[in-house]
């Protein structure tokens, strides 16, 4: 009896860390699949399991150490792979973006590696935020709200980052994966979480209205907040990205000095024609609510939601991070953004994610988390000069 729970805990955790090395193939099997990638070192200890003492005295004893050390092998995986990354990350920011090492604050020290072994079992220490919440304008006899972080010590007036959330641009709110808010203003920024109003009610372009007026609000109340209005960076994750790029490239705002989108949908007519794998993700469906229609009767609204057409000689500085194994926004979307920006001459990076999925970040100090922390933090200090 011990053999066969022993065998059916290592079928298990063999078939979940297969998640590590293919598309999932359903919405579900993609949710669990940022567990599986981002906390592989767990299912790693759970697999080491099926090689307590006793494991030779039968077949099925046997055959669970065999799949435990498979599924040992793939949970780790996500880590190696991270770690060629994390390795060259420095040096990739740096030409990208300039030499730049954020400043220490009291009880704030920055990660000091891309990647670290202790971090994926324990949060960097941050201490305590405030977290106030305000409304930056009415839409339909209705406030919009912002979610504002700001460490409770008194500082001088701080750069502002603005979060913007994701969910096809039908769901998500400014509460969602606040420990990136939170341990930015730790280290000396002010966040701003913004919520804008979403698809089918308010397609496109409600969305952009709503960020653009967030950024107006900010700038013009700058002062009462403790907010320096001429350093802004815009960071949003999926329909986030995209909107965080569309803003900085077409408002036309001095003060926005660089844009971070985690695996952003850049060309919205690219989508269309390569799409994903619809039971995962029915992307037809959000492309027709969110710019209602198809391209052959909406094609400039997809051409004017799409950031990479607006890549020019003055697009600001940029920072993409993509996982390779997203099956709701291809990383080929980030790639492509990736190649205007370097014809068009713009500082940017890209930074590819080997064993990532879509939301790899929700997990903060996971390997996507601690990489693309560690890329903000420098990121933000060096456009912030």
């Amino acid at each position: 009896m011990t053999a066969i729970l022993r065998l059916g805990l290592a079928v298990i955790v063999f078939c979940l860390t297969l998640l590590t090395v293919f598309h999932p193939p359903t919405y579900n099997l993609w949710k669990a699949s940022i567990g599986v990638t981002e906390l592989g070192q767990y299912l790693a200890l759970i697999a080491l399991v099926t090689w307590l003492p006793g494991w030779r005295r039968t077949r099925a004893g046997k055959l669970a150490a065999v799949l435990g050390f498979l599924a040992f092998m793939l949970a780790i995986s996500p880590i190696l792979r991270a770690l060629p990354v994390a390795t060259g990350l420095p040096d990739r920011l740096n030409a990208a973006f300039g030499a730049s090492q954020p400043k220490s604050l009291p009880g704030a020290i920055p990660l000091s590696k891309p990647l670290a072994f202790t971090t994926l079992f324990r949060k960097p220490a941050s201490p305590e935020v405030r977290m106030t919440t305000i409304p930056f304008v009415v839409r339909d006899g209705r406030p919009l709200e912002l979610d504002l972080y700001k460490r409770d010590r008194a500082m001088p007036a701080a750069p502002l980052v603005i979060t913007i959330y994701g969910g096809s641009w039908m769901a998500g709110a400014k509460e969602d994966l606040p420990a990136l808010n939170s341990y930015l203003a730790s280290r000396g920024y002010a966040v701003a979480a913004v919520s804008y109003r979403l698809a089918p009610a308010h397609p496109f372009p409600a969305a952009t209205e709503d960020v653009n007026a967030a950024i107006d609000y900010l700038k013009t109340n700058s002062a009462t907040l403790g907010i320096d209005s001429t350093r802004i960076v815009l960071i949003g994750r999926s329909a986030g990205g995209q909107l965080s790029l569309l803003s900085a490239y077409t408002k036309n705002d001095p003060s926005i000095r660089g844009a971070v989108a985690f695996y952003p949908p850049t060309d919205q007519k690219w989508g269309w024609d390569h799409p994903t794998n619809q039971r995962v993700y029915n992307s037809f469906h959000t492309l027709r609510t969110f710019l209602q229609g198809p391209p052959d009767l909406v094609l400039d609204a997809y051409r004017k939601s799409s950031p990479l057409n607006f890549v020019t000689s003055l697009t600001v500085p940029t920072l993409l991070i993509h996982g390779d194994l997203d099956p709701l926004v291809s990383v080929r979307q980030s790639a492509r953004l990736d190649s205007a920006l370097t014809a068009a001459g713009r500082p940017h990076l890209f930074i590819e994610l080997a064993a990532a999925t879509h939301g790899c970040d929700f997990i903060f100090n996971g390997p996507c988390g601690q990489i693309s922390t560690y890329a903000i933090e420098r990121f933000l200090s060096s456009v912030t000069k």
